[in-house]
Parts: C-alpha cells; structure tokens; sequence
C-alpha cells in the first residue's frame, strides 16, 4: 500500500532566459499552495456513430494543463530584492509578449528523481495583504506543447 505524499515537497523552478551563455533555474519561494489541473485546454471530437450501440465515444485532439501557485512575496534578506524566482516571473517573464512570451517551469516532488519540463506561458495573479497579512504572491503557467522529463541530479554526493 503506498503511502501518500506531502504537499510541501514539491518545488517549482523556473529557466532563467537573462543570461544566455549558461543554464540556470531559479526556484520560485515561499510557496504556500498550487494546483496542477491536466485537463486544462484539452479539446476532444465526438466519434459516437450508429455503430456505437447507443454508447459515447469520443477521441482526444489536444491536451494540456495549468499550474497554479500561490505563496507569499518574498525578499531576499541578503540583497534587500524580491525572492529571485518570484522577480524573475514578474519583472521579467510576465512583461514578455508574442513569441517572446514563452519560457520553461520544471517541477517535481521531493521524492522522485524526474523533472516535468514544460514551455509555458506565464500569467502574474493577484497580489494583496491586510493590516496583519503577509503580502500574497501568485502565478498561473499554461502549458505549450509536450511536457518533456528530465533526471534530477545531485549537486553532491555524501560520501561513506
């Protein structure tokens, strides 16, 4: 019997596209919750005929999915900036438009050892806070196209 997971072990990283000349992904912090719906977009034809004896048949023609996340606006208490990962969607990714407006969100659970890779677009959410709030942050990320998975490498490993 499997046992169920955590909900804060999922991290979300997005492809910084500022420096060209090497790879770099920048986690987005102080996330508070997401939602991943796989359905989103997804377009089907109906197919049902005489031949289908009065059952509902239908094929798939286009997939795709949003995430979601929400979290807390952060500041990175070294710099004085906001949280790298949550200033690169805003200041950055967000201002982008046409073919420009694309970029890569990989994800993953703690405990598996693939990233989900997709080219996506992103949408800014609402941000907001009361007398005794933190201030909110939050994105929406549009799939575009194939997920693609990569493996998860350690940065190092422990020794015996």
């Amino acid at each position: 019997m499997g046992r169920p997971i955590d909900a804060r072990g999922w991290v979300f990283e997005v492809r910084d596209q500022s420096r060209a000349h090497r790879e770099r992904w920048l986690p987005i912090e102080n996330l508070t919750s997401w939602s991943h719906n796989a359905s989103e977009n997804e377009e089907t034809a109906e197919t049902t005929s005489f031949d289908s004896k009065g059952w509902f048949e239908q094929d798939v023609m286009q997939r795709g999915g949003v995430i979601e996340i929400e979290g807390q606006w952060a500041l990175d208490t070294h710099t004085g900036q906001q949280a790298e990962g949550q200033a690169y969607v805003d200041q950055f990714w967000a201002q982008r438009l046409g073919i420009d407006s694309r970029n890569e969100i990989r994800y993953r659970h703690d405990s598996q050892d693939l990233w989900v890779i997709w080219e996506a677009t992103v949408t800014p959410d609402e941000q907001s806070g009361e007398t005794n709030d933190k201030t909110s942050w939050s994105a929406s990320f549009t799939q575009c196209g194939r997920p693609r998975y990569e493996p998860v490498f350690p940065h190092c490993k422990e020794r015996d």
